[in-house]
């Protein structure tokens, strides 16, 4: 979800921080002061057209910062991760943009095109509104999301071979084994400690043999008194001759510590080079998400499905897979082609159903399935969202229905219906609410916070019923100075959202009516 925001000299912005939570938050405020600029910021941060009319006046450039949590994002996790990026934990989308009108974009720290930066996105974030950053305009989106709705996702050959190509090419690179991981840790062990093994050998020869009271000389004398007394008395050559064991054994331990004093050396530099080679071994682990000993096993197994995946080297041969695999294709198109009427029957019915609620009276919702001759990697069809009955009776694109509002609303109504389906975890809705209010009000209020029981969402809104349904709210104003206009955004808390939704109830000037009246709303959100 999105973590962070942080908007440095863009339009009406001089310097913002802000912190998202999880859940369903509104955005609300006076015309005009600048609540929709922050969904241009963040459209900004996402890839979106960049020029120097961003920037805030009299500055010389405008940066926006977004951070993101990519537990709930495993698509951007993985995209990271295909372009040899950390897809672990936290990720981190900036954007900058000059006087001159070039932009620069970063995805933690490391410089990217637009173009990545786009693609990284979409995953992340989508924006449903007149500032369109919308994924369901397109027919692949389109595609993608009656798949993912009907749970018949598509076996990815192409992708799945240069994924595992990059991989097995990686580890090639890498020349790891597992005994090297083994003599690895021994040796590194053994040199970081190098200085303690010398010091000990030369206390324990010290102790043992040359110092003044070494143990060997002493023992050794013991064992020659004992010796001579024996003479004189027989019971003590059982000790003498223990101590004449002790004393043998005791030499050869010194002469094998001597032996080792004088192999161990101090080696800084192999001590460096061995550092170097486990972190690239734990640095190749960590992308892949195993153990060191692991990688041996995955490359194997990597490079057995490549082999699966690979084509023949003979004519013959690749001519009977193609056949073979043309016909396999073909049953699995059919039972796509299937999958997918079933599924564009039943969400064109479920998401009409939600667009009666959403003052879209008479629209209609389908999904057209268009033959393509011969089929191609997505099957024998193309996906096309259709709306019936808001602009003329006949079914249109969704994407050539003019009204932004309209959109906005289908667009929820979609989300709704497909929210288990849908991957991208975080929803922002500008302008939902054009053009209705009471009911209708209500049932967006209530529709965007069930939203926002499974994913993030965020509304910029107009209406106190909408307001009032969510988990947290924001107040966007506008200060004005001689020469000087920014926009600032305000927590709520709970009496401060009593004031705000009593504000967008009773205009200018708020009486004790319409703070009950927020009260009761808020109370019954």
């Amino acid at each position: 979800m999105l973590c962070r925001l942080t908007i440095r000299n863009f339009v009406l912005v001089d310097r913002l921080e802000l912190d998202f939570q999880a859940g369903f938050g509104t955005l609300t405020g006076e015309t005009g002061a600048g609540k929709s600029i922050l969904v241009d910021a963040l459209a900004f941060a996402l890839g979106e057209r960049a020029d120097a009319g961003l920037i805030r006046t009299g500055c010389e450039r405008a940066e926006v910062n977004a951070e993101f949590d990519l537990d709930g994002a495993p698509a951007a996790a993985d995209w990271l991760l295909a372009h040899d990026m950390d897809g672990q934990g936290a990720l981190l989308l900036r954007r900058v943009v000059d006087a001159n009108g070039r932009s620069r974009a970063y995805l933690n720290g490391s410089p990217v095109t637009v173009q990545q930066l786009r693609e990284v996105a979409e995953s992340l974030v989508d924006i449903h509104g007149q500032h369109a950053h919308q994924s369901l305009l397109r027919g692949e989106a389109q595609r993608a999301l009656l798949d993912a709705h009907a749970s018949s996702g598509l076996e990815a050959l192409a992708i799945e071979r240069e994924q595992l190509d990059w991989q097995v090419r990686e580890l090639q690179a890498l020349g790891f084994s597992a005994e090297e991981w083994l003599a690895l840790n021994e040796e590194h062990k053994r040199l970081a400690h190098a200085t303690s093994l010398v010091e000990g050998a030369q206390f324990s020869l010290q102790v043992l043999a040359e110092g003044d009271a070494a143990c060997e000389a002493q023992v050794a004398a013991v064992a020659n008194r004992l010796e001579g007394l024996s003479e004189y008395d027989p019971t003590l050559s059982e000790v003498a001759i223990l101590v004449e064991s002790a004393r043998t054994e005791l030499s050869e331990a010194i002469s094998a510590l001597r032996r080792y004093a004088d192999r161990v050396e101090l080696d800084p530099r192999r001590l460096a080079e061995l550092d170097r080679r486990i972190e690239a071994v734990l640095g190749v682990a960590r992308k892949f998400r195993c153990g060191p000993e692991d990688l041996p096993g995955l490359l194997t197994r990597w490079q057995e499905r490549l082999a699966v995946l690979g084509d023949a080297a003979d004519i013959a041969g690749l001519t009977a897979r193609v056949a073979s695999t043309r016909q396999q294709y073909e049953q699995l198109a059919q039972r796509l082609s299937g999958s997918r009427a079933m599924a564009a029957d039943a969400l064109g019915r479920e998401v009409s159903q939600v667009m009666q609620q959403l003052a879209l009276g008479g629209g209609r919702f389908e999904v057209g399935l268009l033959p393509v001759d011969g089929g191609n990697a997505a099957g024998f069809e193309q996906v096309e969202f259709r709306i019936a009955g808001l602009a003329g009776s006949e079914p249109r694109p969704l994407a050539k229905v003019a009204s932004g509002g309209e959109i906005s609303r289908i667009s929820l109504a979609i989300q709704v219906v497909t929210s288990q389906a849908a991957r991208v975890p975080t929803l922002i809705f500008d302008e939902v609410d054009v053009g209705i209010g009471g009911g209708v009000a209500e049932v967006v209020g209530r529709l965007l916070r069930e939203l926002g029981a499974e994913r993030q969402v965020l509304c910029v809104t107009h209406l106190p019923q909408v307001a009032a349904r969510a988990n947290w709210q924001w107040q966007v104003s506008k200060i004005s100075k001689v020469g000087y206009v920014h926009s600032q955004v305000a927590v709520l808390d709970a009496e401060a959202r009593v004031e705000e939704i009593a504000r967008m109830l009773g205009g200018i000037e708020i009486t004790a009516l319409t703070r009950q009246h927020a009260r009761e709303m808020l109370r019954l959100s």
